[in-house]
C-alpha cells in the first residue's frame, strides 16, 4: 500500500477526475457533501472552504494504490475501511471527503478528496505529512496481511507521465552510479554523459554543502525527493563506502602477489607494481582514490616486507 498525497486550490478540478466515468469510478464512502452530482458536490467543499480564506490550497487529494495480488480480497468495503483508518491516523477528521474507486488501472487504487478546512474552520495540519503517511501506510500494510511492494523498482516506468517518468529514471541512472562510483568527480561526469546536471545547494555564503539538485529533460529535483538515499549526506557516505570497500579489494590483490615466490626483492617489487596497473586498467573510475589506495598499499608491503626481515634474523 503506498499513498500519493497532492494539494490544490480547485475543487471542481480534483471531483471531476475522481467522478470521471472513464475511469469505472464507484464511490465507497462520503461525508459532509450533497452529493447530487458533481457540481453540488465541488459547491459543498467551497462552501465550507470559504470558512477560512488564509489557505490558499484547501484541496486535499490522495491516491491510495494496492498491489495487484491483493486484488481478489479487495473489496470496496474493505478499501473504504483502510481509508477511512489511514484518515483518521493522519490527522484528518471532522471534515468533509469523498472516497472513490477506480478500475482505470492494474492495481486496485481509491482516490481520496478531502477539504484541508474542517466543519469547526481550523485548518488540517500537514506537517511532515509525507513521513508520517509512509509509516501509516506500512503500518496499515502489515495489518491488514497486504502485498508487501518492491518500492520503486517494481513501478512500470513504461506507464508512468511526466514528471514522474524523469523521476524514475533518475532513480534508475543514481541507483546504478551511486553504487559503483568512489567519489564525487567521477559520479557528476557520470552522470553528466547521461543527460543528468548536478547543482550542490551551499549553506550562506558559505562552501558548506547542505543539498543538492539534478536536472533532467528540463526538470528539476531535489535529492532527496529523488530517493531518500540520494540526499548529499547519503550519497556522500556511500562513496566513502565504495571508496574503503575498493581499497580492501585492492590490498587483497596486492597480498595475493607478495605470498607468491619471487627470485629477488627487485623482481617481487616489479610483480607487485605491475599488480597496480593491471588494476588501475581494468575500468575503475576512481582517479585520486587510486593514487591514495596504491600509496597505502606500498606502505603495507614494506611494513610486512621489514617484519619479514625481522624474523629470518
Amino acid at each position: 500500500m503506498m499513498a500519493k498525497i497532492v494539494k490544490g486550490s480547485d475543487f471542481k478540478g480534483v471531483v471531476d477526475y475522481i467522478l470521471d466515468k472513464g475511469k469505472g469510478t464507484q464511490v465507497v464512502a462520503y461525508d459532509g457533501l450533497f452529493m447530487e452530482n458533481k457540481e453540488t458536490i465541488a459547491m459543498s467543499f467551497n462552501a465550507q472552504s470559504q470558512m477560512n480564506n488564509k489557505v490558499t490550497k484547501p484541496v486535499g487529494h490522495i491516491a491510495l494504490s494496492f498491489s495487484k495480488e491483493d486484488e481478489p480480497r479487495l473489496t470496496n468495503r474493505l478499501m473504504a475501511g483502510i481509508a477511512l483508518e489511514y484518515m483518521e491516523r493522519m490527522g484528518i477528521r471532522d471534515t468533509q471527503f469523498l472516497i472513490a474507486r477506480h478500475f482505470d488501472k492494474e492495481h486496485p487504487h481509491v482516490h481520496i478528496a478531502f477539504n484541508r478546512i474542517d466543519n469547526n474552520g481550523n485548518t488540517i495540519s500537514d506537517r511532515n505529512e509525507r513521513l508520517r503517511s509512509t509509516r501509516i501506510c506500512k503500518e496499515l500494510t502489515q495489518k491488514y496481511g497486504l502485498h508487501m511492494a518492491n518500492g520503486k523498482d517494481n513501478v512500470k516506468r513504461n506507464r508512468l507521465k511526466e514528471p514522474d517518468r524523469t523521476k524514475y529514471e533518475l532513480y534508475d541512472i543514481l541507483k546504478t552510479e551511486v553504487g559503483r562510483c568512489g567519489n564525487w568527480n567521477v559520479l557528476v561526469a557520470n552522470l553528466k554523459r547521461q543527460g543528468v546536471e548536478v547543482h550542490f545547494k551551499h549553506k550562506g555564503q558559505t562552501d558548506e554543502i547542505q543539498g543538492m539538485v539534478f536536472t533532467k529533460n528540463g526538470y528539476h529535483f531535489n535529492g532527496s525527493k529523488v530517493d531518500r538515499r540520494f540526499s548529499y549526506s547519503k550519497i556522500d557516505a556511500a562513496l566513502q563506502r565504495n571508496r574503503y570497500n575498493e581499497r580492501m579489494g585492492m590490498t587483497a590483490k596486492a597480498h595475493e602477489v607478495t605470498t607468491q615466490s619471487a627470485p629477488s626483492g627487485t623482481v617481487q617489487s616489479e610483480l607487485f607494481n605491475g599488480s597496480l596497473g593491471l588494476l588501475n586498467g581494468s575500468g575503475s573510475s576512481y582517479n585520486t582514490a587510486d593514487t591514495e589506495a596504491n600509496q597505502e598499499m606500498a606502505k603495507i608491503l614494506r611494513r610486512k616486507k621489514k617484519r619479514k626481515q625481522g624474523m629470518r634474523l
